[in-house]
């Protein structure tokens, strides 16, 4: 009698198996986590990266007395949400896109069975534009339009568009990625890489750097926008318009960018012979409201440092003639210095 009992018992608590280890949905908070299901469950980690190394090692020689900063101070903060773009291949040769918005730690993602690719990128950014994100192929990121009242810029860049330095951008790609259906959902780490950098630009003023009110520059010939796919650039130039900092021994500004155009990123030599023009220009309001315009090539510093570096120019002069004359004290809200203007973009 007692051997039957028991027999009962074991049955009973083998029935009850699929209720201690399943949950119903209603009634449970992480029912996603620990259910089966075609759920890809997103790791995401951000490297976080300035420059790259193309030529210049700027980490292993970085001075911070020199540069007034230190290397990892110049390091973007990781981004603060993740926009995910799930390309599934149909019958007709055409991508369908589904779009998830995650946490920047990642989450997870509702996928088919089928086999699809993932374009991965941060979507908290204010001047980014994307576009042609229908096609993984396609998608990319430039920056909105900038004017600037009164500027001039040096041959042969005049017909460039004049943009904002955009936001910092992250991306990853996960090609032919197959889901499977495991609790919790399958887990994909994933890298969020840079596709902005930042260069140091250091304007030295080696007389008259006490006329100086205000100072802003112009970066020419870089890259007007990026493939998020696989982070090349394209190869249509812009030029980027950004305000400086004055200093003790003349301006600096941080700029970001894409880069240099038409440039792959991956790590390797650049060959000898470099078809690009790059250039610098510094405007600057002194404290007597002239106006005084500076150019330089920075053609031979870009060869080495396409994506993000320190570009100096020096041999700037402001004479005590262009310093003190004409009247009043310079107002910084003299019409003749000109605002940026933001255009917006229509493609």
């Amino acid at each position: 009698m007692k051997h039957r009992k028991l027999n009962i018992l074991s049955l009973v608590a083998i029935s009850l198996l699929p209720l201690l280890s399943s949950c119903r949905k209603d009634l449970c908070y992480d029912h996603d986590m620990h259910s089966i299901g075609y759920r890809t469950n997103v790791n995401a980690t951000w490297e976080q990266e300035w420059e790259r190394p193309y030529g210049h090692q700027w980490q292993e020689t970085w001075n911070d007395d020199t540069y007034g900063v230190t290397y990892d101070a110049l390091r973007p903060d990781a981004a603060k949400g993740i926009a995910a773009l799930v390309y599934e291949t149909t019958e007709t040769k055409v991508e369908d896109v589904q779009e998830f918005h995650l946490p920047a730690t990642g989450g997870l993602l509702y996928t088919t069975v089928k086999t699809h690719s993932i374009l991965f990128y941060n979507d908290d950014t204010e001047y980014i534009v994307f576009n042609n994100i229908s096609s993984s192929a396609t998608a990319n990121a430039t920056t909105r339009t900038r004017t600037r009242a009164g500027a001039s810029f040096a041959e042969p860049h005049t017909d460039e568009r004049t943009v904002n330095m955009p936001d910092m951008l992250y991306g990853s790609f996960v090609p032919d990625f197959e889901p499977i259906a495991v609790e919790g959902g399958q887990k994909l780490p994933v890298v969020m890489r840079p596709l902005v950098f930042t260069y140091l630009v250091r304007y030295q003023i080696e007389k008259g750097a006490q006329y100086v009110a205000l100072a802003r520059g112009a970066m020419a010939g870089m890259a007007e926008s990026v493939y998020l796919k696989e982070g090349r650039t394209a190869e249509e130039a812009a030029t980027l318009l950004f305000d400086c900092n004055l200093t003790d021994y003349g301006a600096e500004a941080r700029v970001t960018s894409f880069g240099v155009p038409g440039f792959p990123d991956s790590y390797y030599s650049r060959g000898l012979e470099y078809e690009r023009h790059h250039a610098l220009n510094l405007e600057l309001m002194l404290k007597n409201g002239k106006k005084l315009n500076f150019e330089f090539d920075i053609t031979e510093q870009m060869k080495n440092q396409p994506r993000g570096g320190v570009i100096t120019v020096g041999g700037i002069q402001i004479s005590d003639k262009d310093g003190t004359e004409g009247g009043s004290g310079f107002d910084a809200s003299v019409d003749d210095w000109g605002e940026y203007e933001d255009i917006e973009l229509n493609l």
